[in-house]
């Protein structure tokens, strides 16, 4: 075939070759939810990142529970910790006419208008872990997670039993790690906090974003120690990994850490109870660990069973948590009417913890 011969066959294929993409290529979300197989549930899984050791067994948890021998097709974004990165998911997850959302939000506002976008698409969106704060909670289907206020009540509540126990007279000066600013677990530990030294007496010395991280939480604590130096008694680190950063700069500074404050060891409180918190938990370099369960996984399982099946679920599900020591003295607390137990942490219990 001579050049000219095939460029004038190329000219007569091009348009059917770009009606045939059009086809192919631009079915509409409905063609596209038709086109999956009728047993299985496509869900989108919209992360806030992978800061954490939390963040990372949460992730884990819902990968190794919705997965195709189970019936779903699970579509998961990662937000890399920008908010814009999981709006951009919302509206991918939409376009794609998934069956289900499951959204962990980094912050808790901003998200009214997506929101409202996957309610007029049909789709049922279950907010897991943080919470958002919009002007009507019915665009969503479910909040399941965490009571953030009451993990940080705990955690001051065990504080003063413990400083009670020993007697403790002296000044509690406490630098204040706080969580990512403005997400729901940042919102509710810090406010237990505020309050409960308000009511005790306590000194917060200082109070800042160390955004769930080691780097900032050893950051934070190089910079308290230069500023308030030997007046520290008392870290409160709103997650395990910002503790392990402010254990390290701690120890770094010829500090010791550990509960005997009175012998001017510097007491660390934290949260999550992680595998890696509840080691230094256990080693006495954190004397607290109040847990958050990250085992969203089956959870979000049983809310879609529930859904498919045309059965009502609540509109807030609460995690089951625990509290973790190894100080001895301490077995419970009580915190308004209701008695919580302290529980004793060995090498056990930690090597039979999946996160």
């Amino acid at each position: 075939m001579t050049f000219k011969k095939a460029s004038i066959l190329l000219k007569a294929l091009v348009p059917a070759l770009i009606i045939g993409l059009a086809l192919c290529g631009c079915a509409t979300s409905e063609e596209e939810k038709d086109s999956r197989p009728k047993d299985q549930v496509t869900v989108g899984f919209s992360q806030i990142g992978a800061e954490s050791d939390w963040r990372i067994a949460s992730t884990e948890s819902m990968q190794s529970t919705l997965t195709a021998s189970a019936g779903y097709n699970l579509l998961f974004k990662d937000g890399q910790q920008k908010q814009e990165n999981q709006l951009l998911a919302m509206r991918e997850f939409i376009d794609q006419a998934v069956d289900y959302i499951i959204l962990d939000p980094i912050t808790e506002t901003g998200w009214d208008a997506t929101l409202r976008e996957a309610y007029d698409a049909g789709i049922p969106v279950i907010i897991m872990d943080r919470r958002v704060d919009t002007f009507d909670d019915s665009v969503y289907t479910v909040w399941a997670g965490s009571d953030f206020l009451l993990e940080g009540k705990r955690a001051c509540k065990w504080l003063r039993t413990y400083l009670k126990s020993i007697s403790f007279s002296g000044d509690v000066n406490i630098i204040h790690i706080k969580g990512t600013t403005n997400s729901s677990a940042q919102l509710g530990r810090t406010k237990a906090l505020k309050s409960a030294a308000k009511k005790y007496g306590w000194n917060i010395l200082m109070s800042e974003d160390g955004d769930f991280v080691q780097a900032k939480g050893r950051e934070i604590m190089e910079n308290a120690l230069a500023t308030y130096g030997d007046d520290i008694n008392v870290v409160y680190c709103e997650n395990d990994s910002e503790a392990i950063g402010a254990i390290e700069a701690i120890e770094q500074s010829g500090r010791r850490v550990g509960s005997d404050i009175s012998g001017g060891e510097i007491m660390i409180l934290s949260f999550d109870a992680t595998r890696q918190g509840l080691l230094l938990t256990l080693n006495g370099k954190i004397s607290v660990n109040t847990e958050c369960n990250p085992e969203y996984g089956p959870v979000c399982d049983e809310i879609i069973g529930k859904l498919k099946d045309g059965l009502e679920v609540p509109h807030e599900m609460f995690m089951e948590e625990s509290q973790f020591s190894a100080i001895t003295d301490i077995k419970e607390i009580k915190v308004g009417d209701e008695i919580y137990p302290v529980t004793m942490v060995d090498r056990e219990l930690i090597d039979a913890r999946s996160y």
